[in-house]
């Protein structure tokens, strides 16, 4: 069985590694990696990199424009995914093809896919996040796939009502938990051998990604975070992740970099990689942002989330995030501070939904 597996960034080939790992290392599928987006790009880290240094071939690379700063832009980087997607998929055959979550290019891909009636098996549909048109293009993904593969049995009574296909619409956990439970994570030593960062001092993660509904609000939201900063700094050491590739995303990325490089215990970091991020999660004491990571990685270990605006509203809300306006940030921090962790926040999976996946896939093929 020949399988493709469509990856655009750093992010999403994180959440894939488990099942990626499971379908190259199993003898009845050929796994062909479909790379584009910001892997390809060395502003974004070139990333591509980091998928060979872990074994994977990439035996398709599709070079699509990533230019992010205003919606012309993002229209722009759409109308070019699709027509290099349309050549790709004229001239490669797959049994099934793989796409993940909900980012604009991935939906461009999987749209240009739709006229030559190529399977689909959407992973992480049937999710809310009502603060960025990520949201749509989630939905959309959903609606173009042939299967879909949920996280909990409230996402997939969601995803049933997208494309009416109850039958082929499956509970499996989440890929991130996976990750968690069967990956070694770095020890402290050996991340401050690898990132030159010592996760012995008291730390705070962050990922701020701008709000693509409410473009308006962006401004005010980094300046608001970074004076938050300003103040936590002398009692954290603050590790930044850059935004990733949306509107308005530059903006962000340039107002962060000006603020970190006046601080030596601000660390700015393009990407980790998954065991990186994974790991400076696990020792940090809190999440301050608005990623996804803080609704299912964090509730694994589980992690106080301070969760700001609402990019991720309308997800389902554990109860270790609390959900906050900008000027709520300090006192938040103190408040959780003094208190203890829920131990029971994860909600998504025991760890073995690489396996269903696979197990499922080759149920539905036929394949033993």
């Amino acid at each position: 069985m020949k399988i493709g597996l469509l990856t655009s960034s750093r992010a999403d080939f994180g959440i894939y590694y488990p099942l990626v790992k499971r379908l190259w290392e199993d003898n009845a599928i050929v796994l062909e990696l479909i790379v584009f987006g910001t892997h390809l790009k060395k502003e974004y880290g070139y990333t591509v990199n980091e998928i060979e240094e872990l074994g994977f071939e990439v035996k398709h690379r599709v070079k699509t424009q990533t230019e992010n700063s205003a919606p012309i832009n993002i229209s722009n980087s759409i109308g070019d995914t699709i027509i290099n997607f349309s050549e790709f998929w004229n001239k490669n055959v797959f049994d099934l093809v793989f796409a993940l979550g909900d980012r604009y290019e991935m939906f461009a891909a999987v749209s240009a896919a739709s006229p030559f009636n190529i399977d689909i098996a959407h992973i992480h549909a049937g999710e809310t996040t009502l603060g960025a048109i990520d949201n749509a293009y989630r939905h959309s993904i959903s609606s173009m796939s042939k299967y879909l593969f949920v996280t909990t049995e409230v996402y997939r009574n969601r995803a049933m009502e997208i494309n009416n296909t109850p039958e082929n619409a499956y509970n499996v956990g989440a890929l991130s938990i996976d990750n968690l439970k069967n990956q070694e994570l770095y020890t402290i030593k050996d991340f401050y051998s690898k990132y030159n960062i010592d996760l012995n001092i008291p730390s705070i993660l962050s990922t701020f990604h701008p709000e693509t509904v409410s473009l308006e609000n962006n401004i005010q939201y980094i300046e608001d975070l970074i004076n938050a900063f300003k103040v936590l700094k002398d009692k954290y050491q603050i590790i930044i992740t850059m935004p990733n590739s949306d509107t308005m995303g530059d903006m962000i990325r340039e107002k962060l970099i000006q603020f970190g490089n006046d601080f030596e215990n601000i660390k700015l970091i393009e990407s980790f990689g998954m065991k990186g991020y994974l790991s400076c999660m696990k020792y940090s004491s809190m999440l301050i942002g608005n990623t996804s990571s803080g609704f299912v990685e964090a509730a694994f270990f589980p992690k106080w989330v301070i969760n700001i605006g609402d990019r991720q509203k309308g997800r389902i809300v554990t109860d270790n995030i609390l959900n906050v306006k900008t000027n709520d940030i300090l006192a938040t921090v103190d408040n959780i501070e003094h208190r203890k962790l829920p131990s029971d926040s994860n909600i998504y999976g025991n760890g073995s939904a690489a396996n269903k996946i696979l197990m499922k896939i080759k149920s539905l093929y036929g394949i033993r």
